[in-house]
Order: C-alpha cells, then structure tokens, then sequence
C-alpha cells in the first residue's frame, strides 16, 4: 500500500494543496466587482478623449502588474499564509505588523459585507418575489460561504475557480455583445477635454478611479504558506492581473462603442445604460445578473483570505493561541468564525460604511508598507532564498511603492476626513499593541 505524502505546512496544520489557476481565480474573484460597470463614466467625465480614455485603464493594469510581480518576490521568499501582515512584521517589526494586520482584517471583513449587501439589495431586482430583505439575503450569502470554506481549503478551491471563471467569460460575453451590437445615436452632451495643470489634475482622478477598480490583486500572497510550489506564486499573480486587464479594457472600450466619448461621460453607471439602451428592459436584468456573479466572487474570495489574517497573527502571539487552530480540511476554523462574525455585525448594523470609508486609505498603505518591506528585506537578508526575484529591482517596485506614496499623501487633500479618521485609528493601535505585547509576556511568565 502506497503511503501518500503529507501536504500539511508543516508545524501549521495548513494543506499545501493549491495551484496555478487557484491563484489566478483568487485575484480574478477579489477585484473584479461593481466598480467596472460602474466607474468608466466617472473617467471618461475626467478625460473625454477615445485615447486617454483607454489609455488610463491599461496603465491601471499595468501598474497592478508591476505591484503584483513586487509583491510576488515577498509571497515566494516567505511561504506563510497571512498575507501583508507576514511581510511587515518581518522587515519593519512587531507594532507595524500588528497595524498592517489588524486594520486589514476589519477593512477587508468591511469589504466582505458591502459585497454581501450589495448582493442582497440586486436580489430585489433579480427575483422581485423573493420573499427576503437584502439585509436576509446578505447574511444568508454570508454565512453559505462561511459554511464551504469551513469546510475545508480544497472547497475554497473549486469555489473560487468556478466562480472565478464564470465572471471573466461572463463580462468578455457582455464586452462582444457591445461590439456586434450598432452604437448608440452620439450624445449630444457637451465636453471640454482639460489642459494645463487642469490636465494633470483630471488624470490624477481618472487613474483614482481606475486603481481603486483594480484593487485585490493581492489575494494570493495570504496563501503563500498553502501553495503547492512557492515559484507558482508569481506565475499565478501575473495570470490573474493579465486576466483581470483584458476583461477591464475590453469592457471599457466596449462601453466606448457603444455610447460614444460624450454619452459615456459622466454616466453613473455605463454598463446599464449600454445594456439598456442595446437591449431594452432585459439588458437591465443581464448587467443585474452579472453584478450579482461578480459580488458572489467577491464575498467567497475575500472571506477566505479574511480568515489567514488573524490565523497568522496568533501564531505570532499577537491573538489568543485558539485562533490558530486548522481543522481536518486545512481552514483555521476559529479565525473564519471570527471574520464571519465580523462581517455579520457590520452588516446588521450598516456600520460598514464608515469601515469602507476608512479602508481605501488603509489599502493603500499596506501596499506602501509592502512595498517598503521588499527594499528592506534586500538590504537586511539578501541570502534568503527567493525562488522569484521582483523584475526590473530597484526600479519597477521604486515606481510602485511612489504610487502608493502618492495616493496616501494625496487622500490628505482629496479625502481630508476619512484620512485624518484613519490617521487617528493607527495612533490608537499602540495602546493596544502594548496591552496585547503585556498580556503576552504575562502569560510566559
């Protein structure tokens, strides 16, 4: 009788069982949302000119490529699951690590509940007989998937992959529909395309829109310790960016073609109004379907990674040992309890928009934060074995971290609230890292 090889990380209790198109479905399903239906007329509005236009939205991806493949240095180096949190704690100390960790749980738990919400309320629409509130619907959503990651991380798997592949051959079927669809009569909306510092000021807030609409690739790096072959990790992260960009320009230009530069202007919602005005009441239904598949993605893949958060920081002693604990399927079950739990309470209560009001500046700074922890991690330990180095070092993850340096330092400006706001909410950590750090040594005493 053949003895089958133990997949478990080893000392974690996490099965070493995921793959290339895992990754790829994972980043798929974690960014692709509503905002590509809904942000291309906000960034037409910005630059109303064919070329920018689609333009900004390739130069989105590519700048997510170039923060995929930085990252990707740091998920293949340090195989742990715990996403951005691992690679703080490690290149700039224990409190950074306990700040990037604690506020991406909660921001990322916030994100889980405006899908799972959002979903409910396109219920209505869907199934206007559906004898639930969205409130029913998102809590319902939430806890399904609670139940198949419960389960164990090969359910996780076969979720996010099918899930993930129906949303890009989905949203390519809407983008040729577009386009052997005839254009739109041209809108008769008058626009004025920006010069001067009133040009650098429109792109400033087209490639806003744009990145804040490629957010989540990052979905991969809280599996590292969980991925079969570490050298997978970039292979896996530069197919499902790739992905994600095709599906994004086409749809972009789609939109283009068939509303026109000025009909898509300003537009609140451009794949309705495609979709409406191609195909009548049911193109409604159609963008309404979609939406729904892509925030079902959005609520399956987000969860999963929610939970490796906490997972790893107990393991550090930054959480209660309990946290930790891997059930038979490899799901750290205490943590998944805990992110759903969370994800719940900011539903029933609707508090998860002042959350998702704080975690865009959130985001951003962990992605400055691990970008930083690359150029540290090359100077503190440049013999740690990396099975993939970050293309174009030093300066394609120099061009990346001034990106995000740019987009903190520019939320001071565009969003002066919510920022201070989240300024204020990192202060108040250190008091509680130094209770969390006494409450530890107390119990090695």
């Amino acid at each position: 009788m053949t003895t089958m090889p133990n997949p478990r990380t080893p000392g974690a209790g996490l099965l070493k069982v995921l793959g290339v198109l895992f990754g790829a479905t994972m980043v798929v399903s974690g960014t692709i949302g509503a905002g590509i239906l809904r942000t291309p007329g906000d960034v037409a509005a910005s630059l109303p000119h064919r070329g920018w236009y689609v333009g900004v939205w390739i130069a989105g991806g590519l700048y997510a490529l170039c923060g995929a493949m930085t990252l990707a240095e740091l998920g293949a180096m340090l195989p742990t699951s715990g996403g951005q949190y691992v690679f703080a704690r490690r290149a700039l100390g224990e409190y950074a690590g306990f700040v990037i960790g604690w506020t991406d749980w909660i921001s990322s738990a916030a994100a889980v509940s405006a899908s799972s919400i959002a979903l409910g309320e396109l219920s209505a629409v869907l199934w206007p007989q559906l004898p639930l509130s969205a409130t029913a619907v998102a809590v319902i959503t939430t806890l399904a998937f609670g139940a198949v990651h419960w389960v164990g991380v090969r359910s996780g798997d076969i979720s996010t992959q099918v899930i993930g592949t129906l949303k890009v051959v989905t949203l390519l079927a809407v983008a040729v529909a577009c386009f052997m669809a005839t254009p739109l009569a041209a809108s008769t909306r008058s626009t004025t395309f920006p010069a001067g510092l009133a040009m650098l000021g429109a792109l400033v807030m087209a490639m806003q829109g744009v990145l804040y609409t490629y957010d989540g690739w990052t979905g991969l790096v809280y599996f590292s310790g969980e991925v079969r072959d570490p050298r997978h990790i970039p292979r896996a992260m530069a197919l499902g960016v790739a992905t994600v960009t095709l599906v994004y320009v086409a749809l972009a230009a789609a939109f283009l073609h068939t509303l026109g530069i000025a009909g898509l202007a300003g537009e609140k919602f451009a794949a309705r109004a495609a979709a409406v005005g191609l195909f009548g009441p049911v193109g409604d239904r159609i963008v309404s379907a979609v939406m729904a598949l892509s925030f079902l993605g959005n609520v399956g893949a987000i969860l999963m990674q929610t939970s490796r958060v906490p997972f790893a920081m107990s393991q550090d002693g930054l959480l209660p040992k309990g946290v930790s604990r891997v059930n038979r399927g490899g799901t750290p079950d205490i943590s998944l309890l805990g992110s759903v739990g969370i994800a719940l309470l900011l539903i029933v209560t609707g508090s998860f928009e002042s959350v998702l009001a704080l975690a865009a500046f959130f985001y951003v700074m962990q992605y400055g934060v691990s970008f930083t922890s690359l150029f540290v991690l090359r100077v503190r330990e440049p013999n740690l074995p990396r099975p993939y180095r970050a293309i174009g070092y030093p300066v394609i993850p120099a061009i990346v971290l001034a990106g995000a340096t740019a987009f903190v330092v520019g939320s001071f400006f565009g969003d002066t609230a919510n920022t201070l706001r989240s300024v204020v909410v990192i202060a108040l950590s250190y008091p509680l890292y130094r209770a969390v750090a006494w409450a530890r040594t107390r119990r090695r005493a």
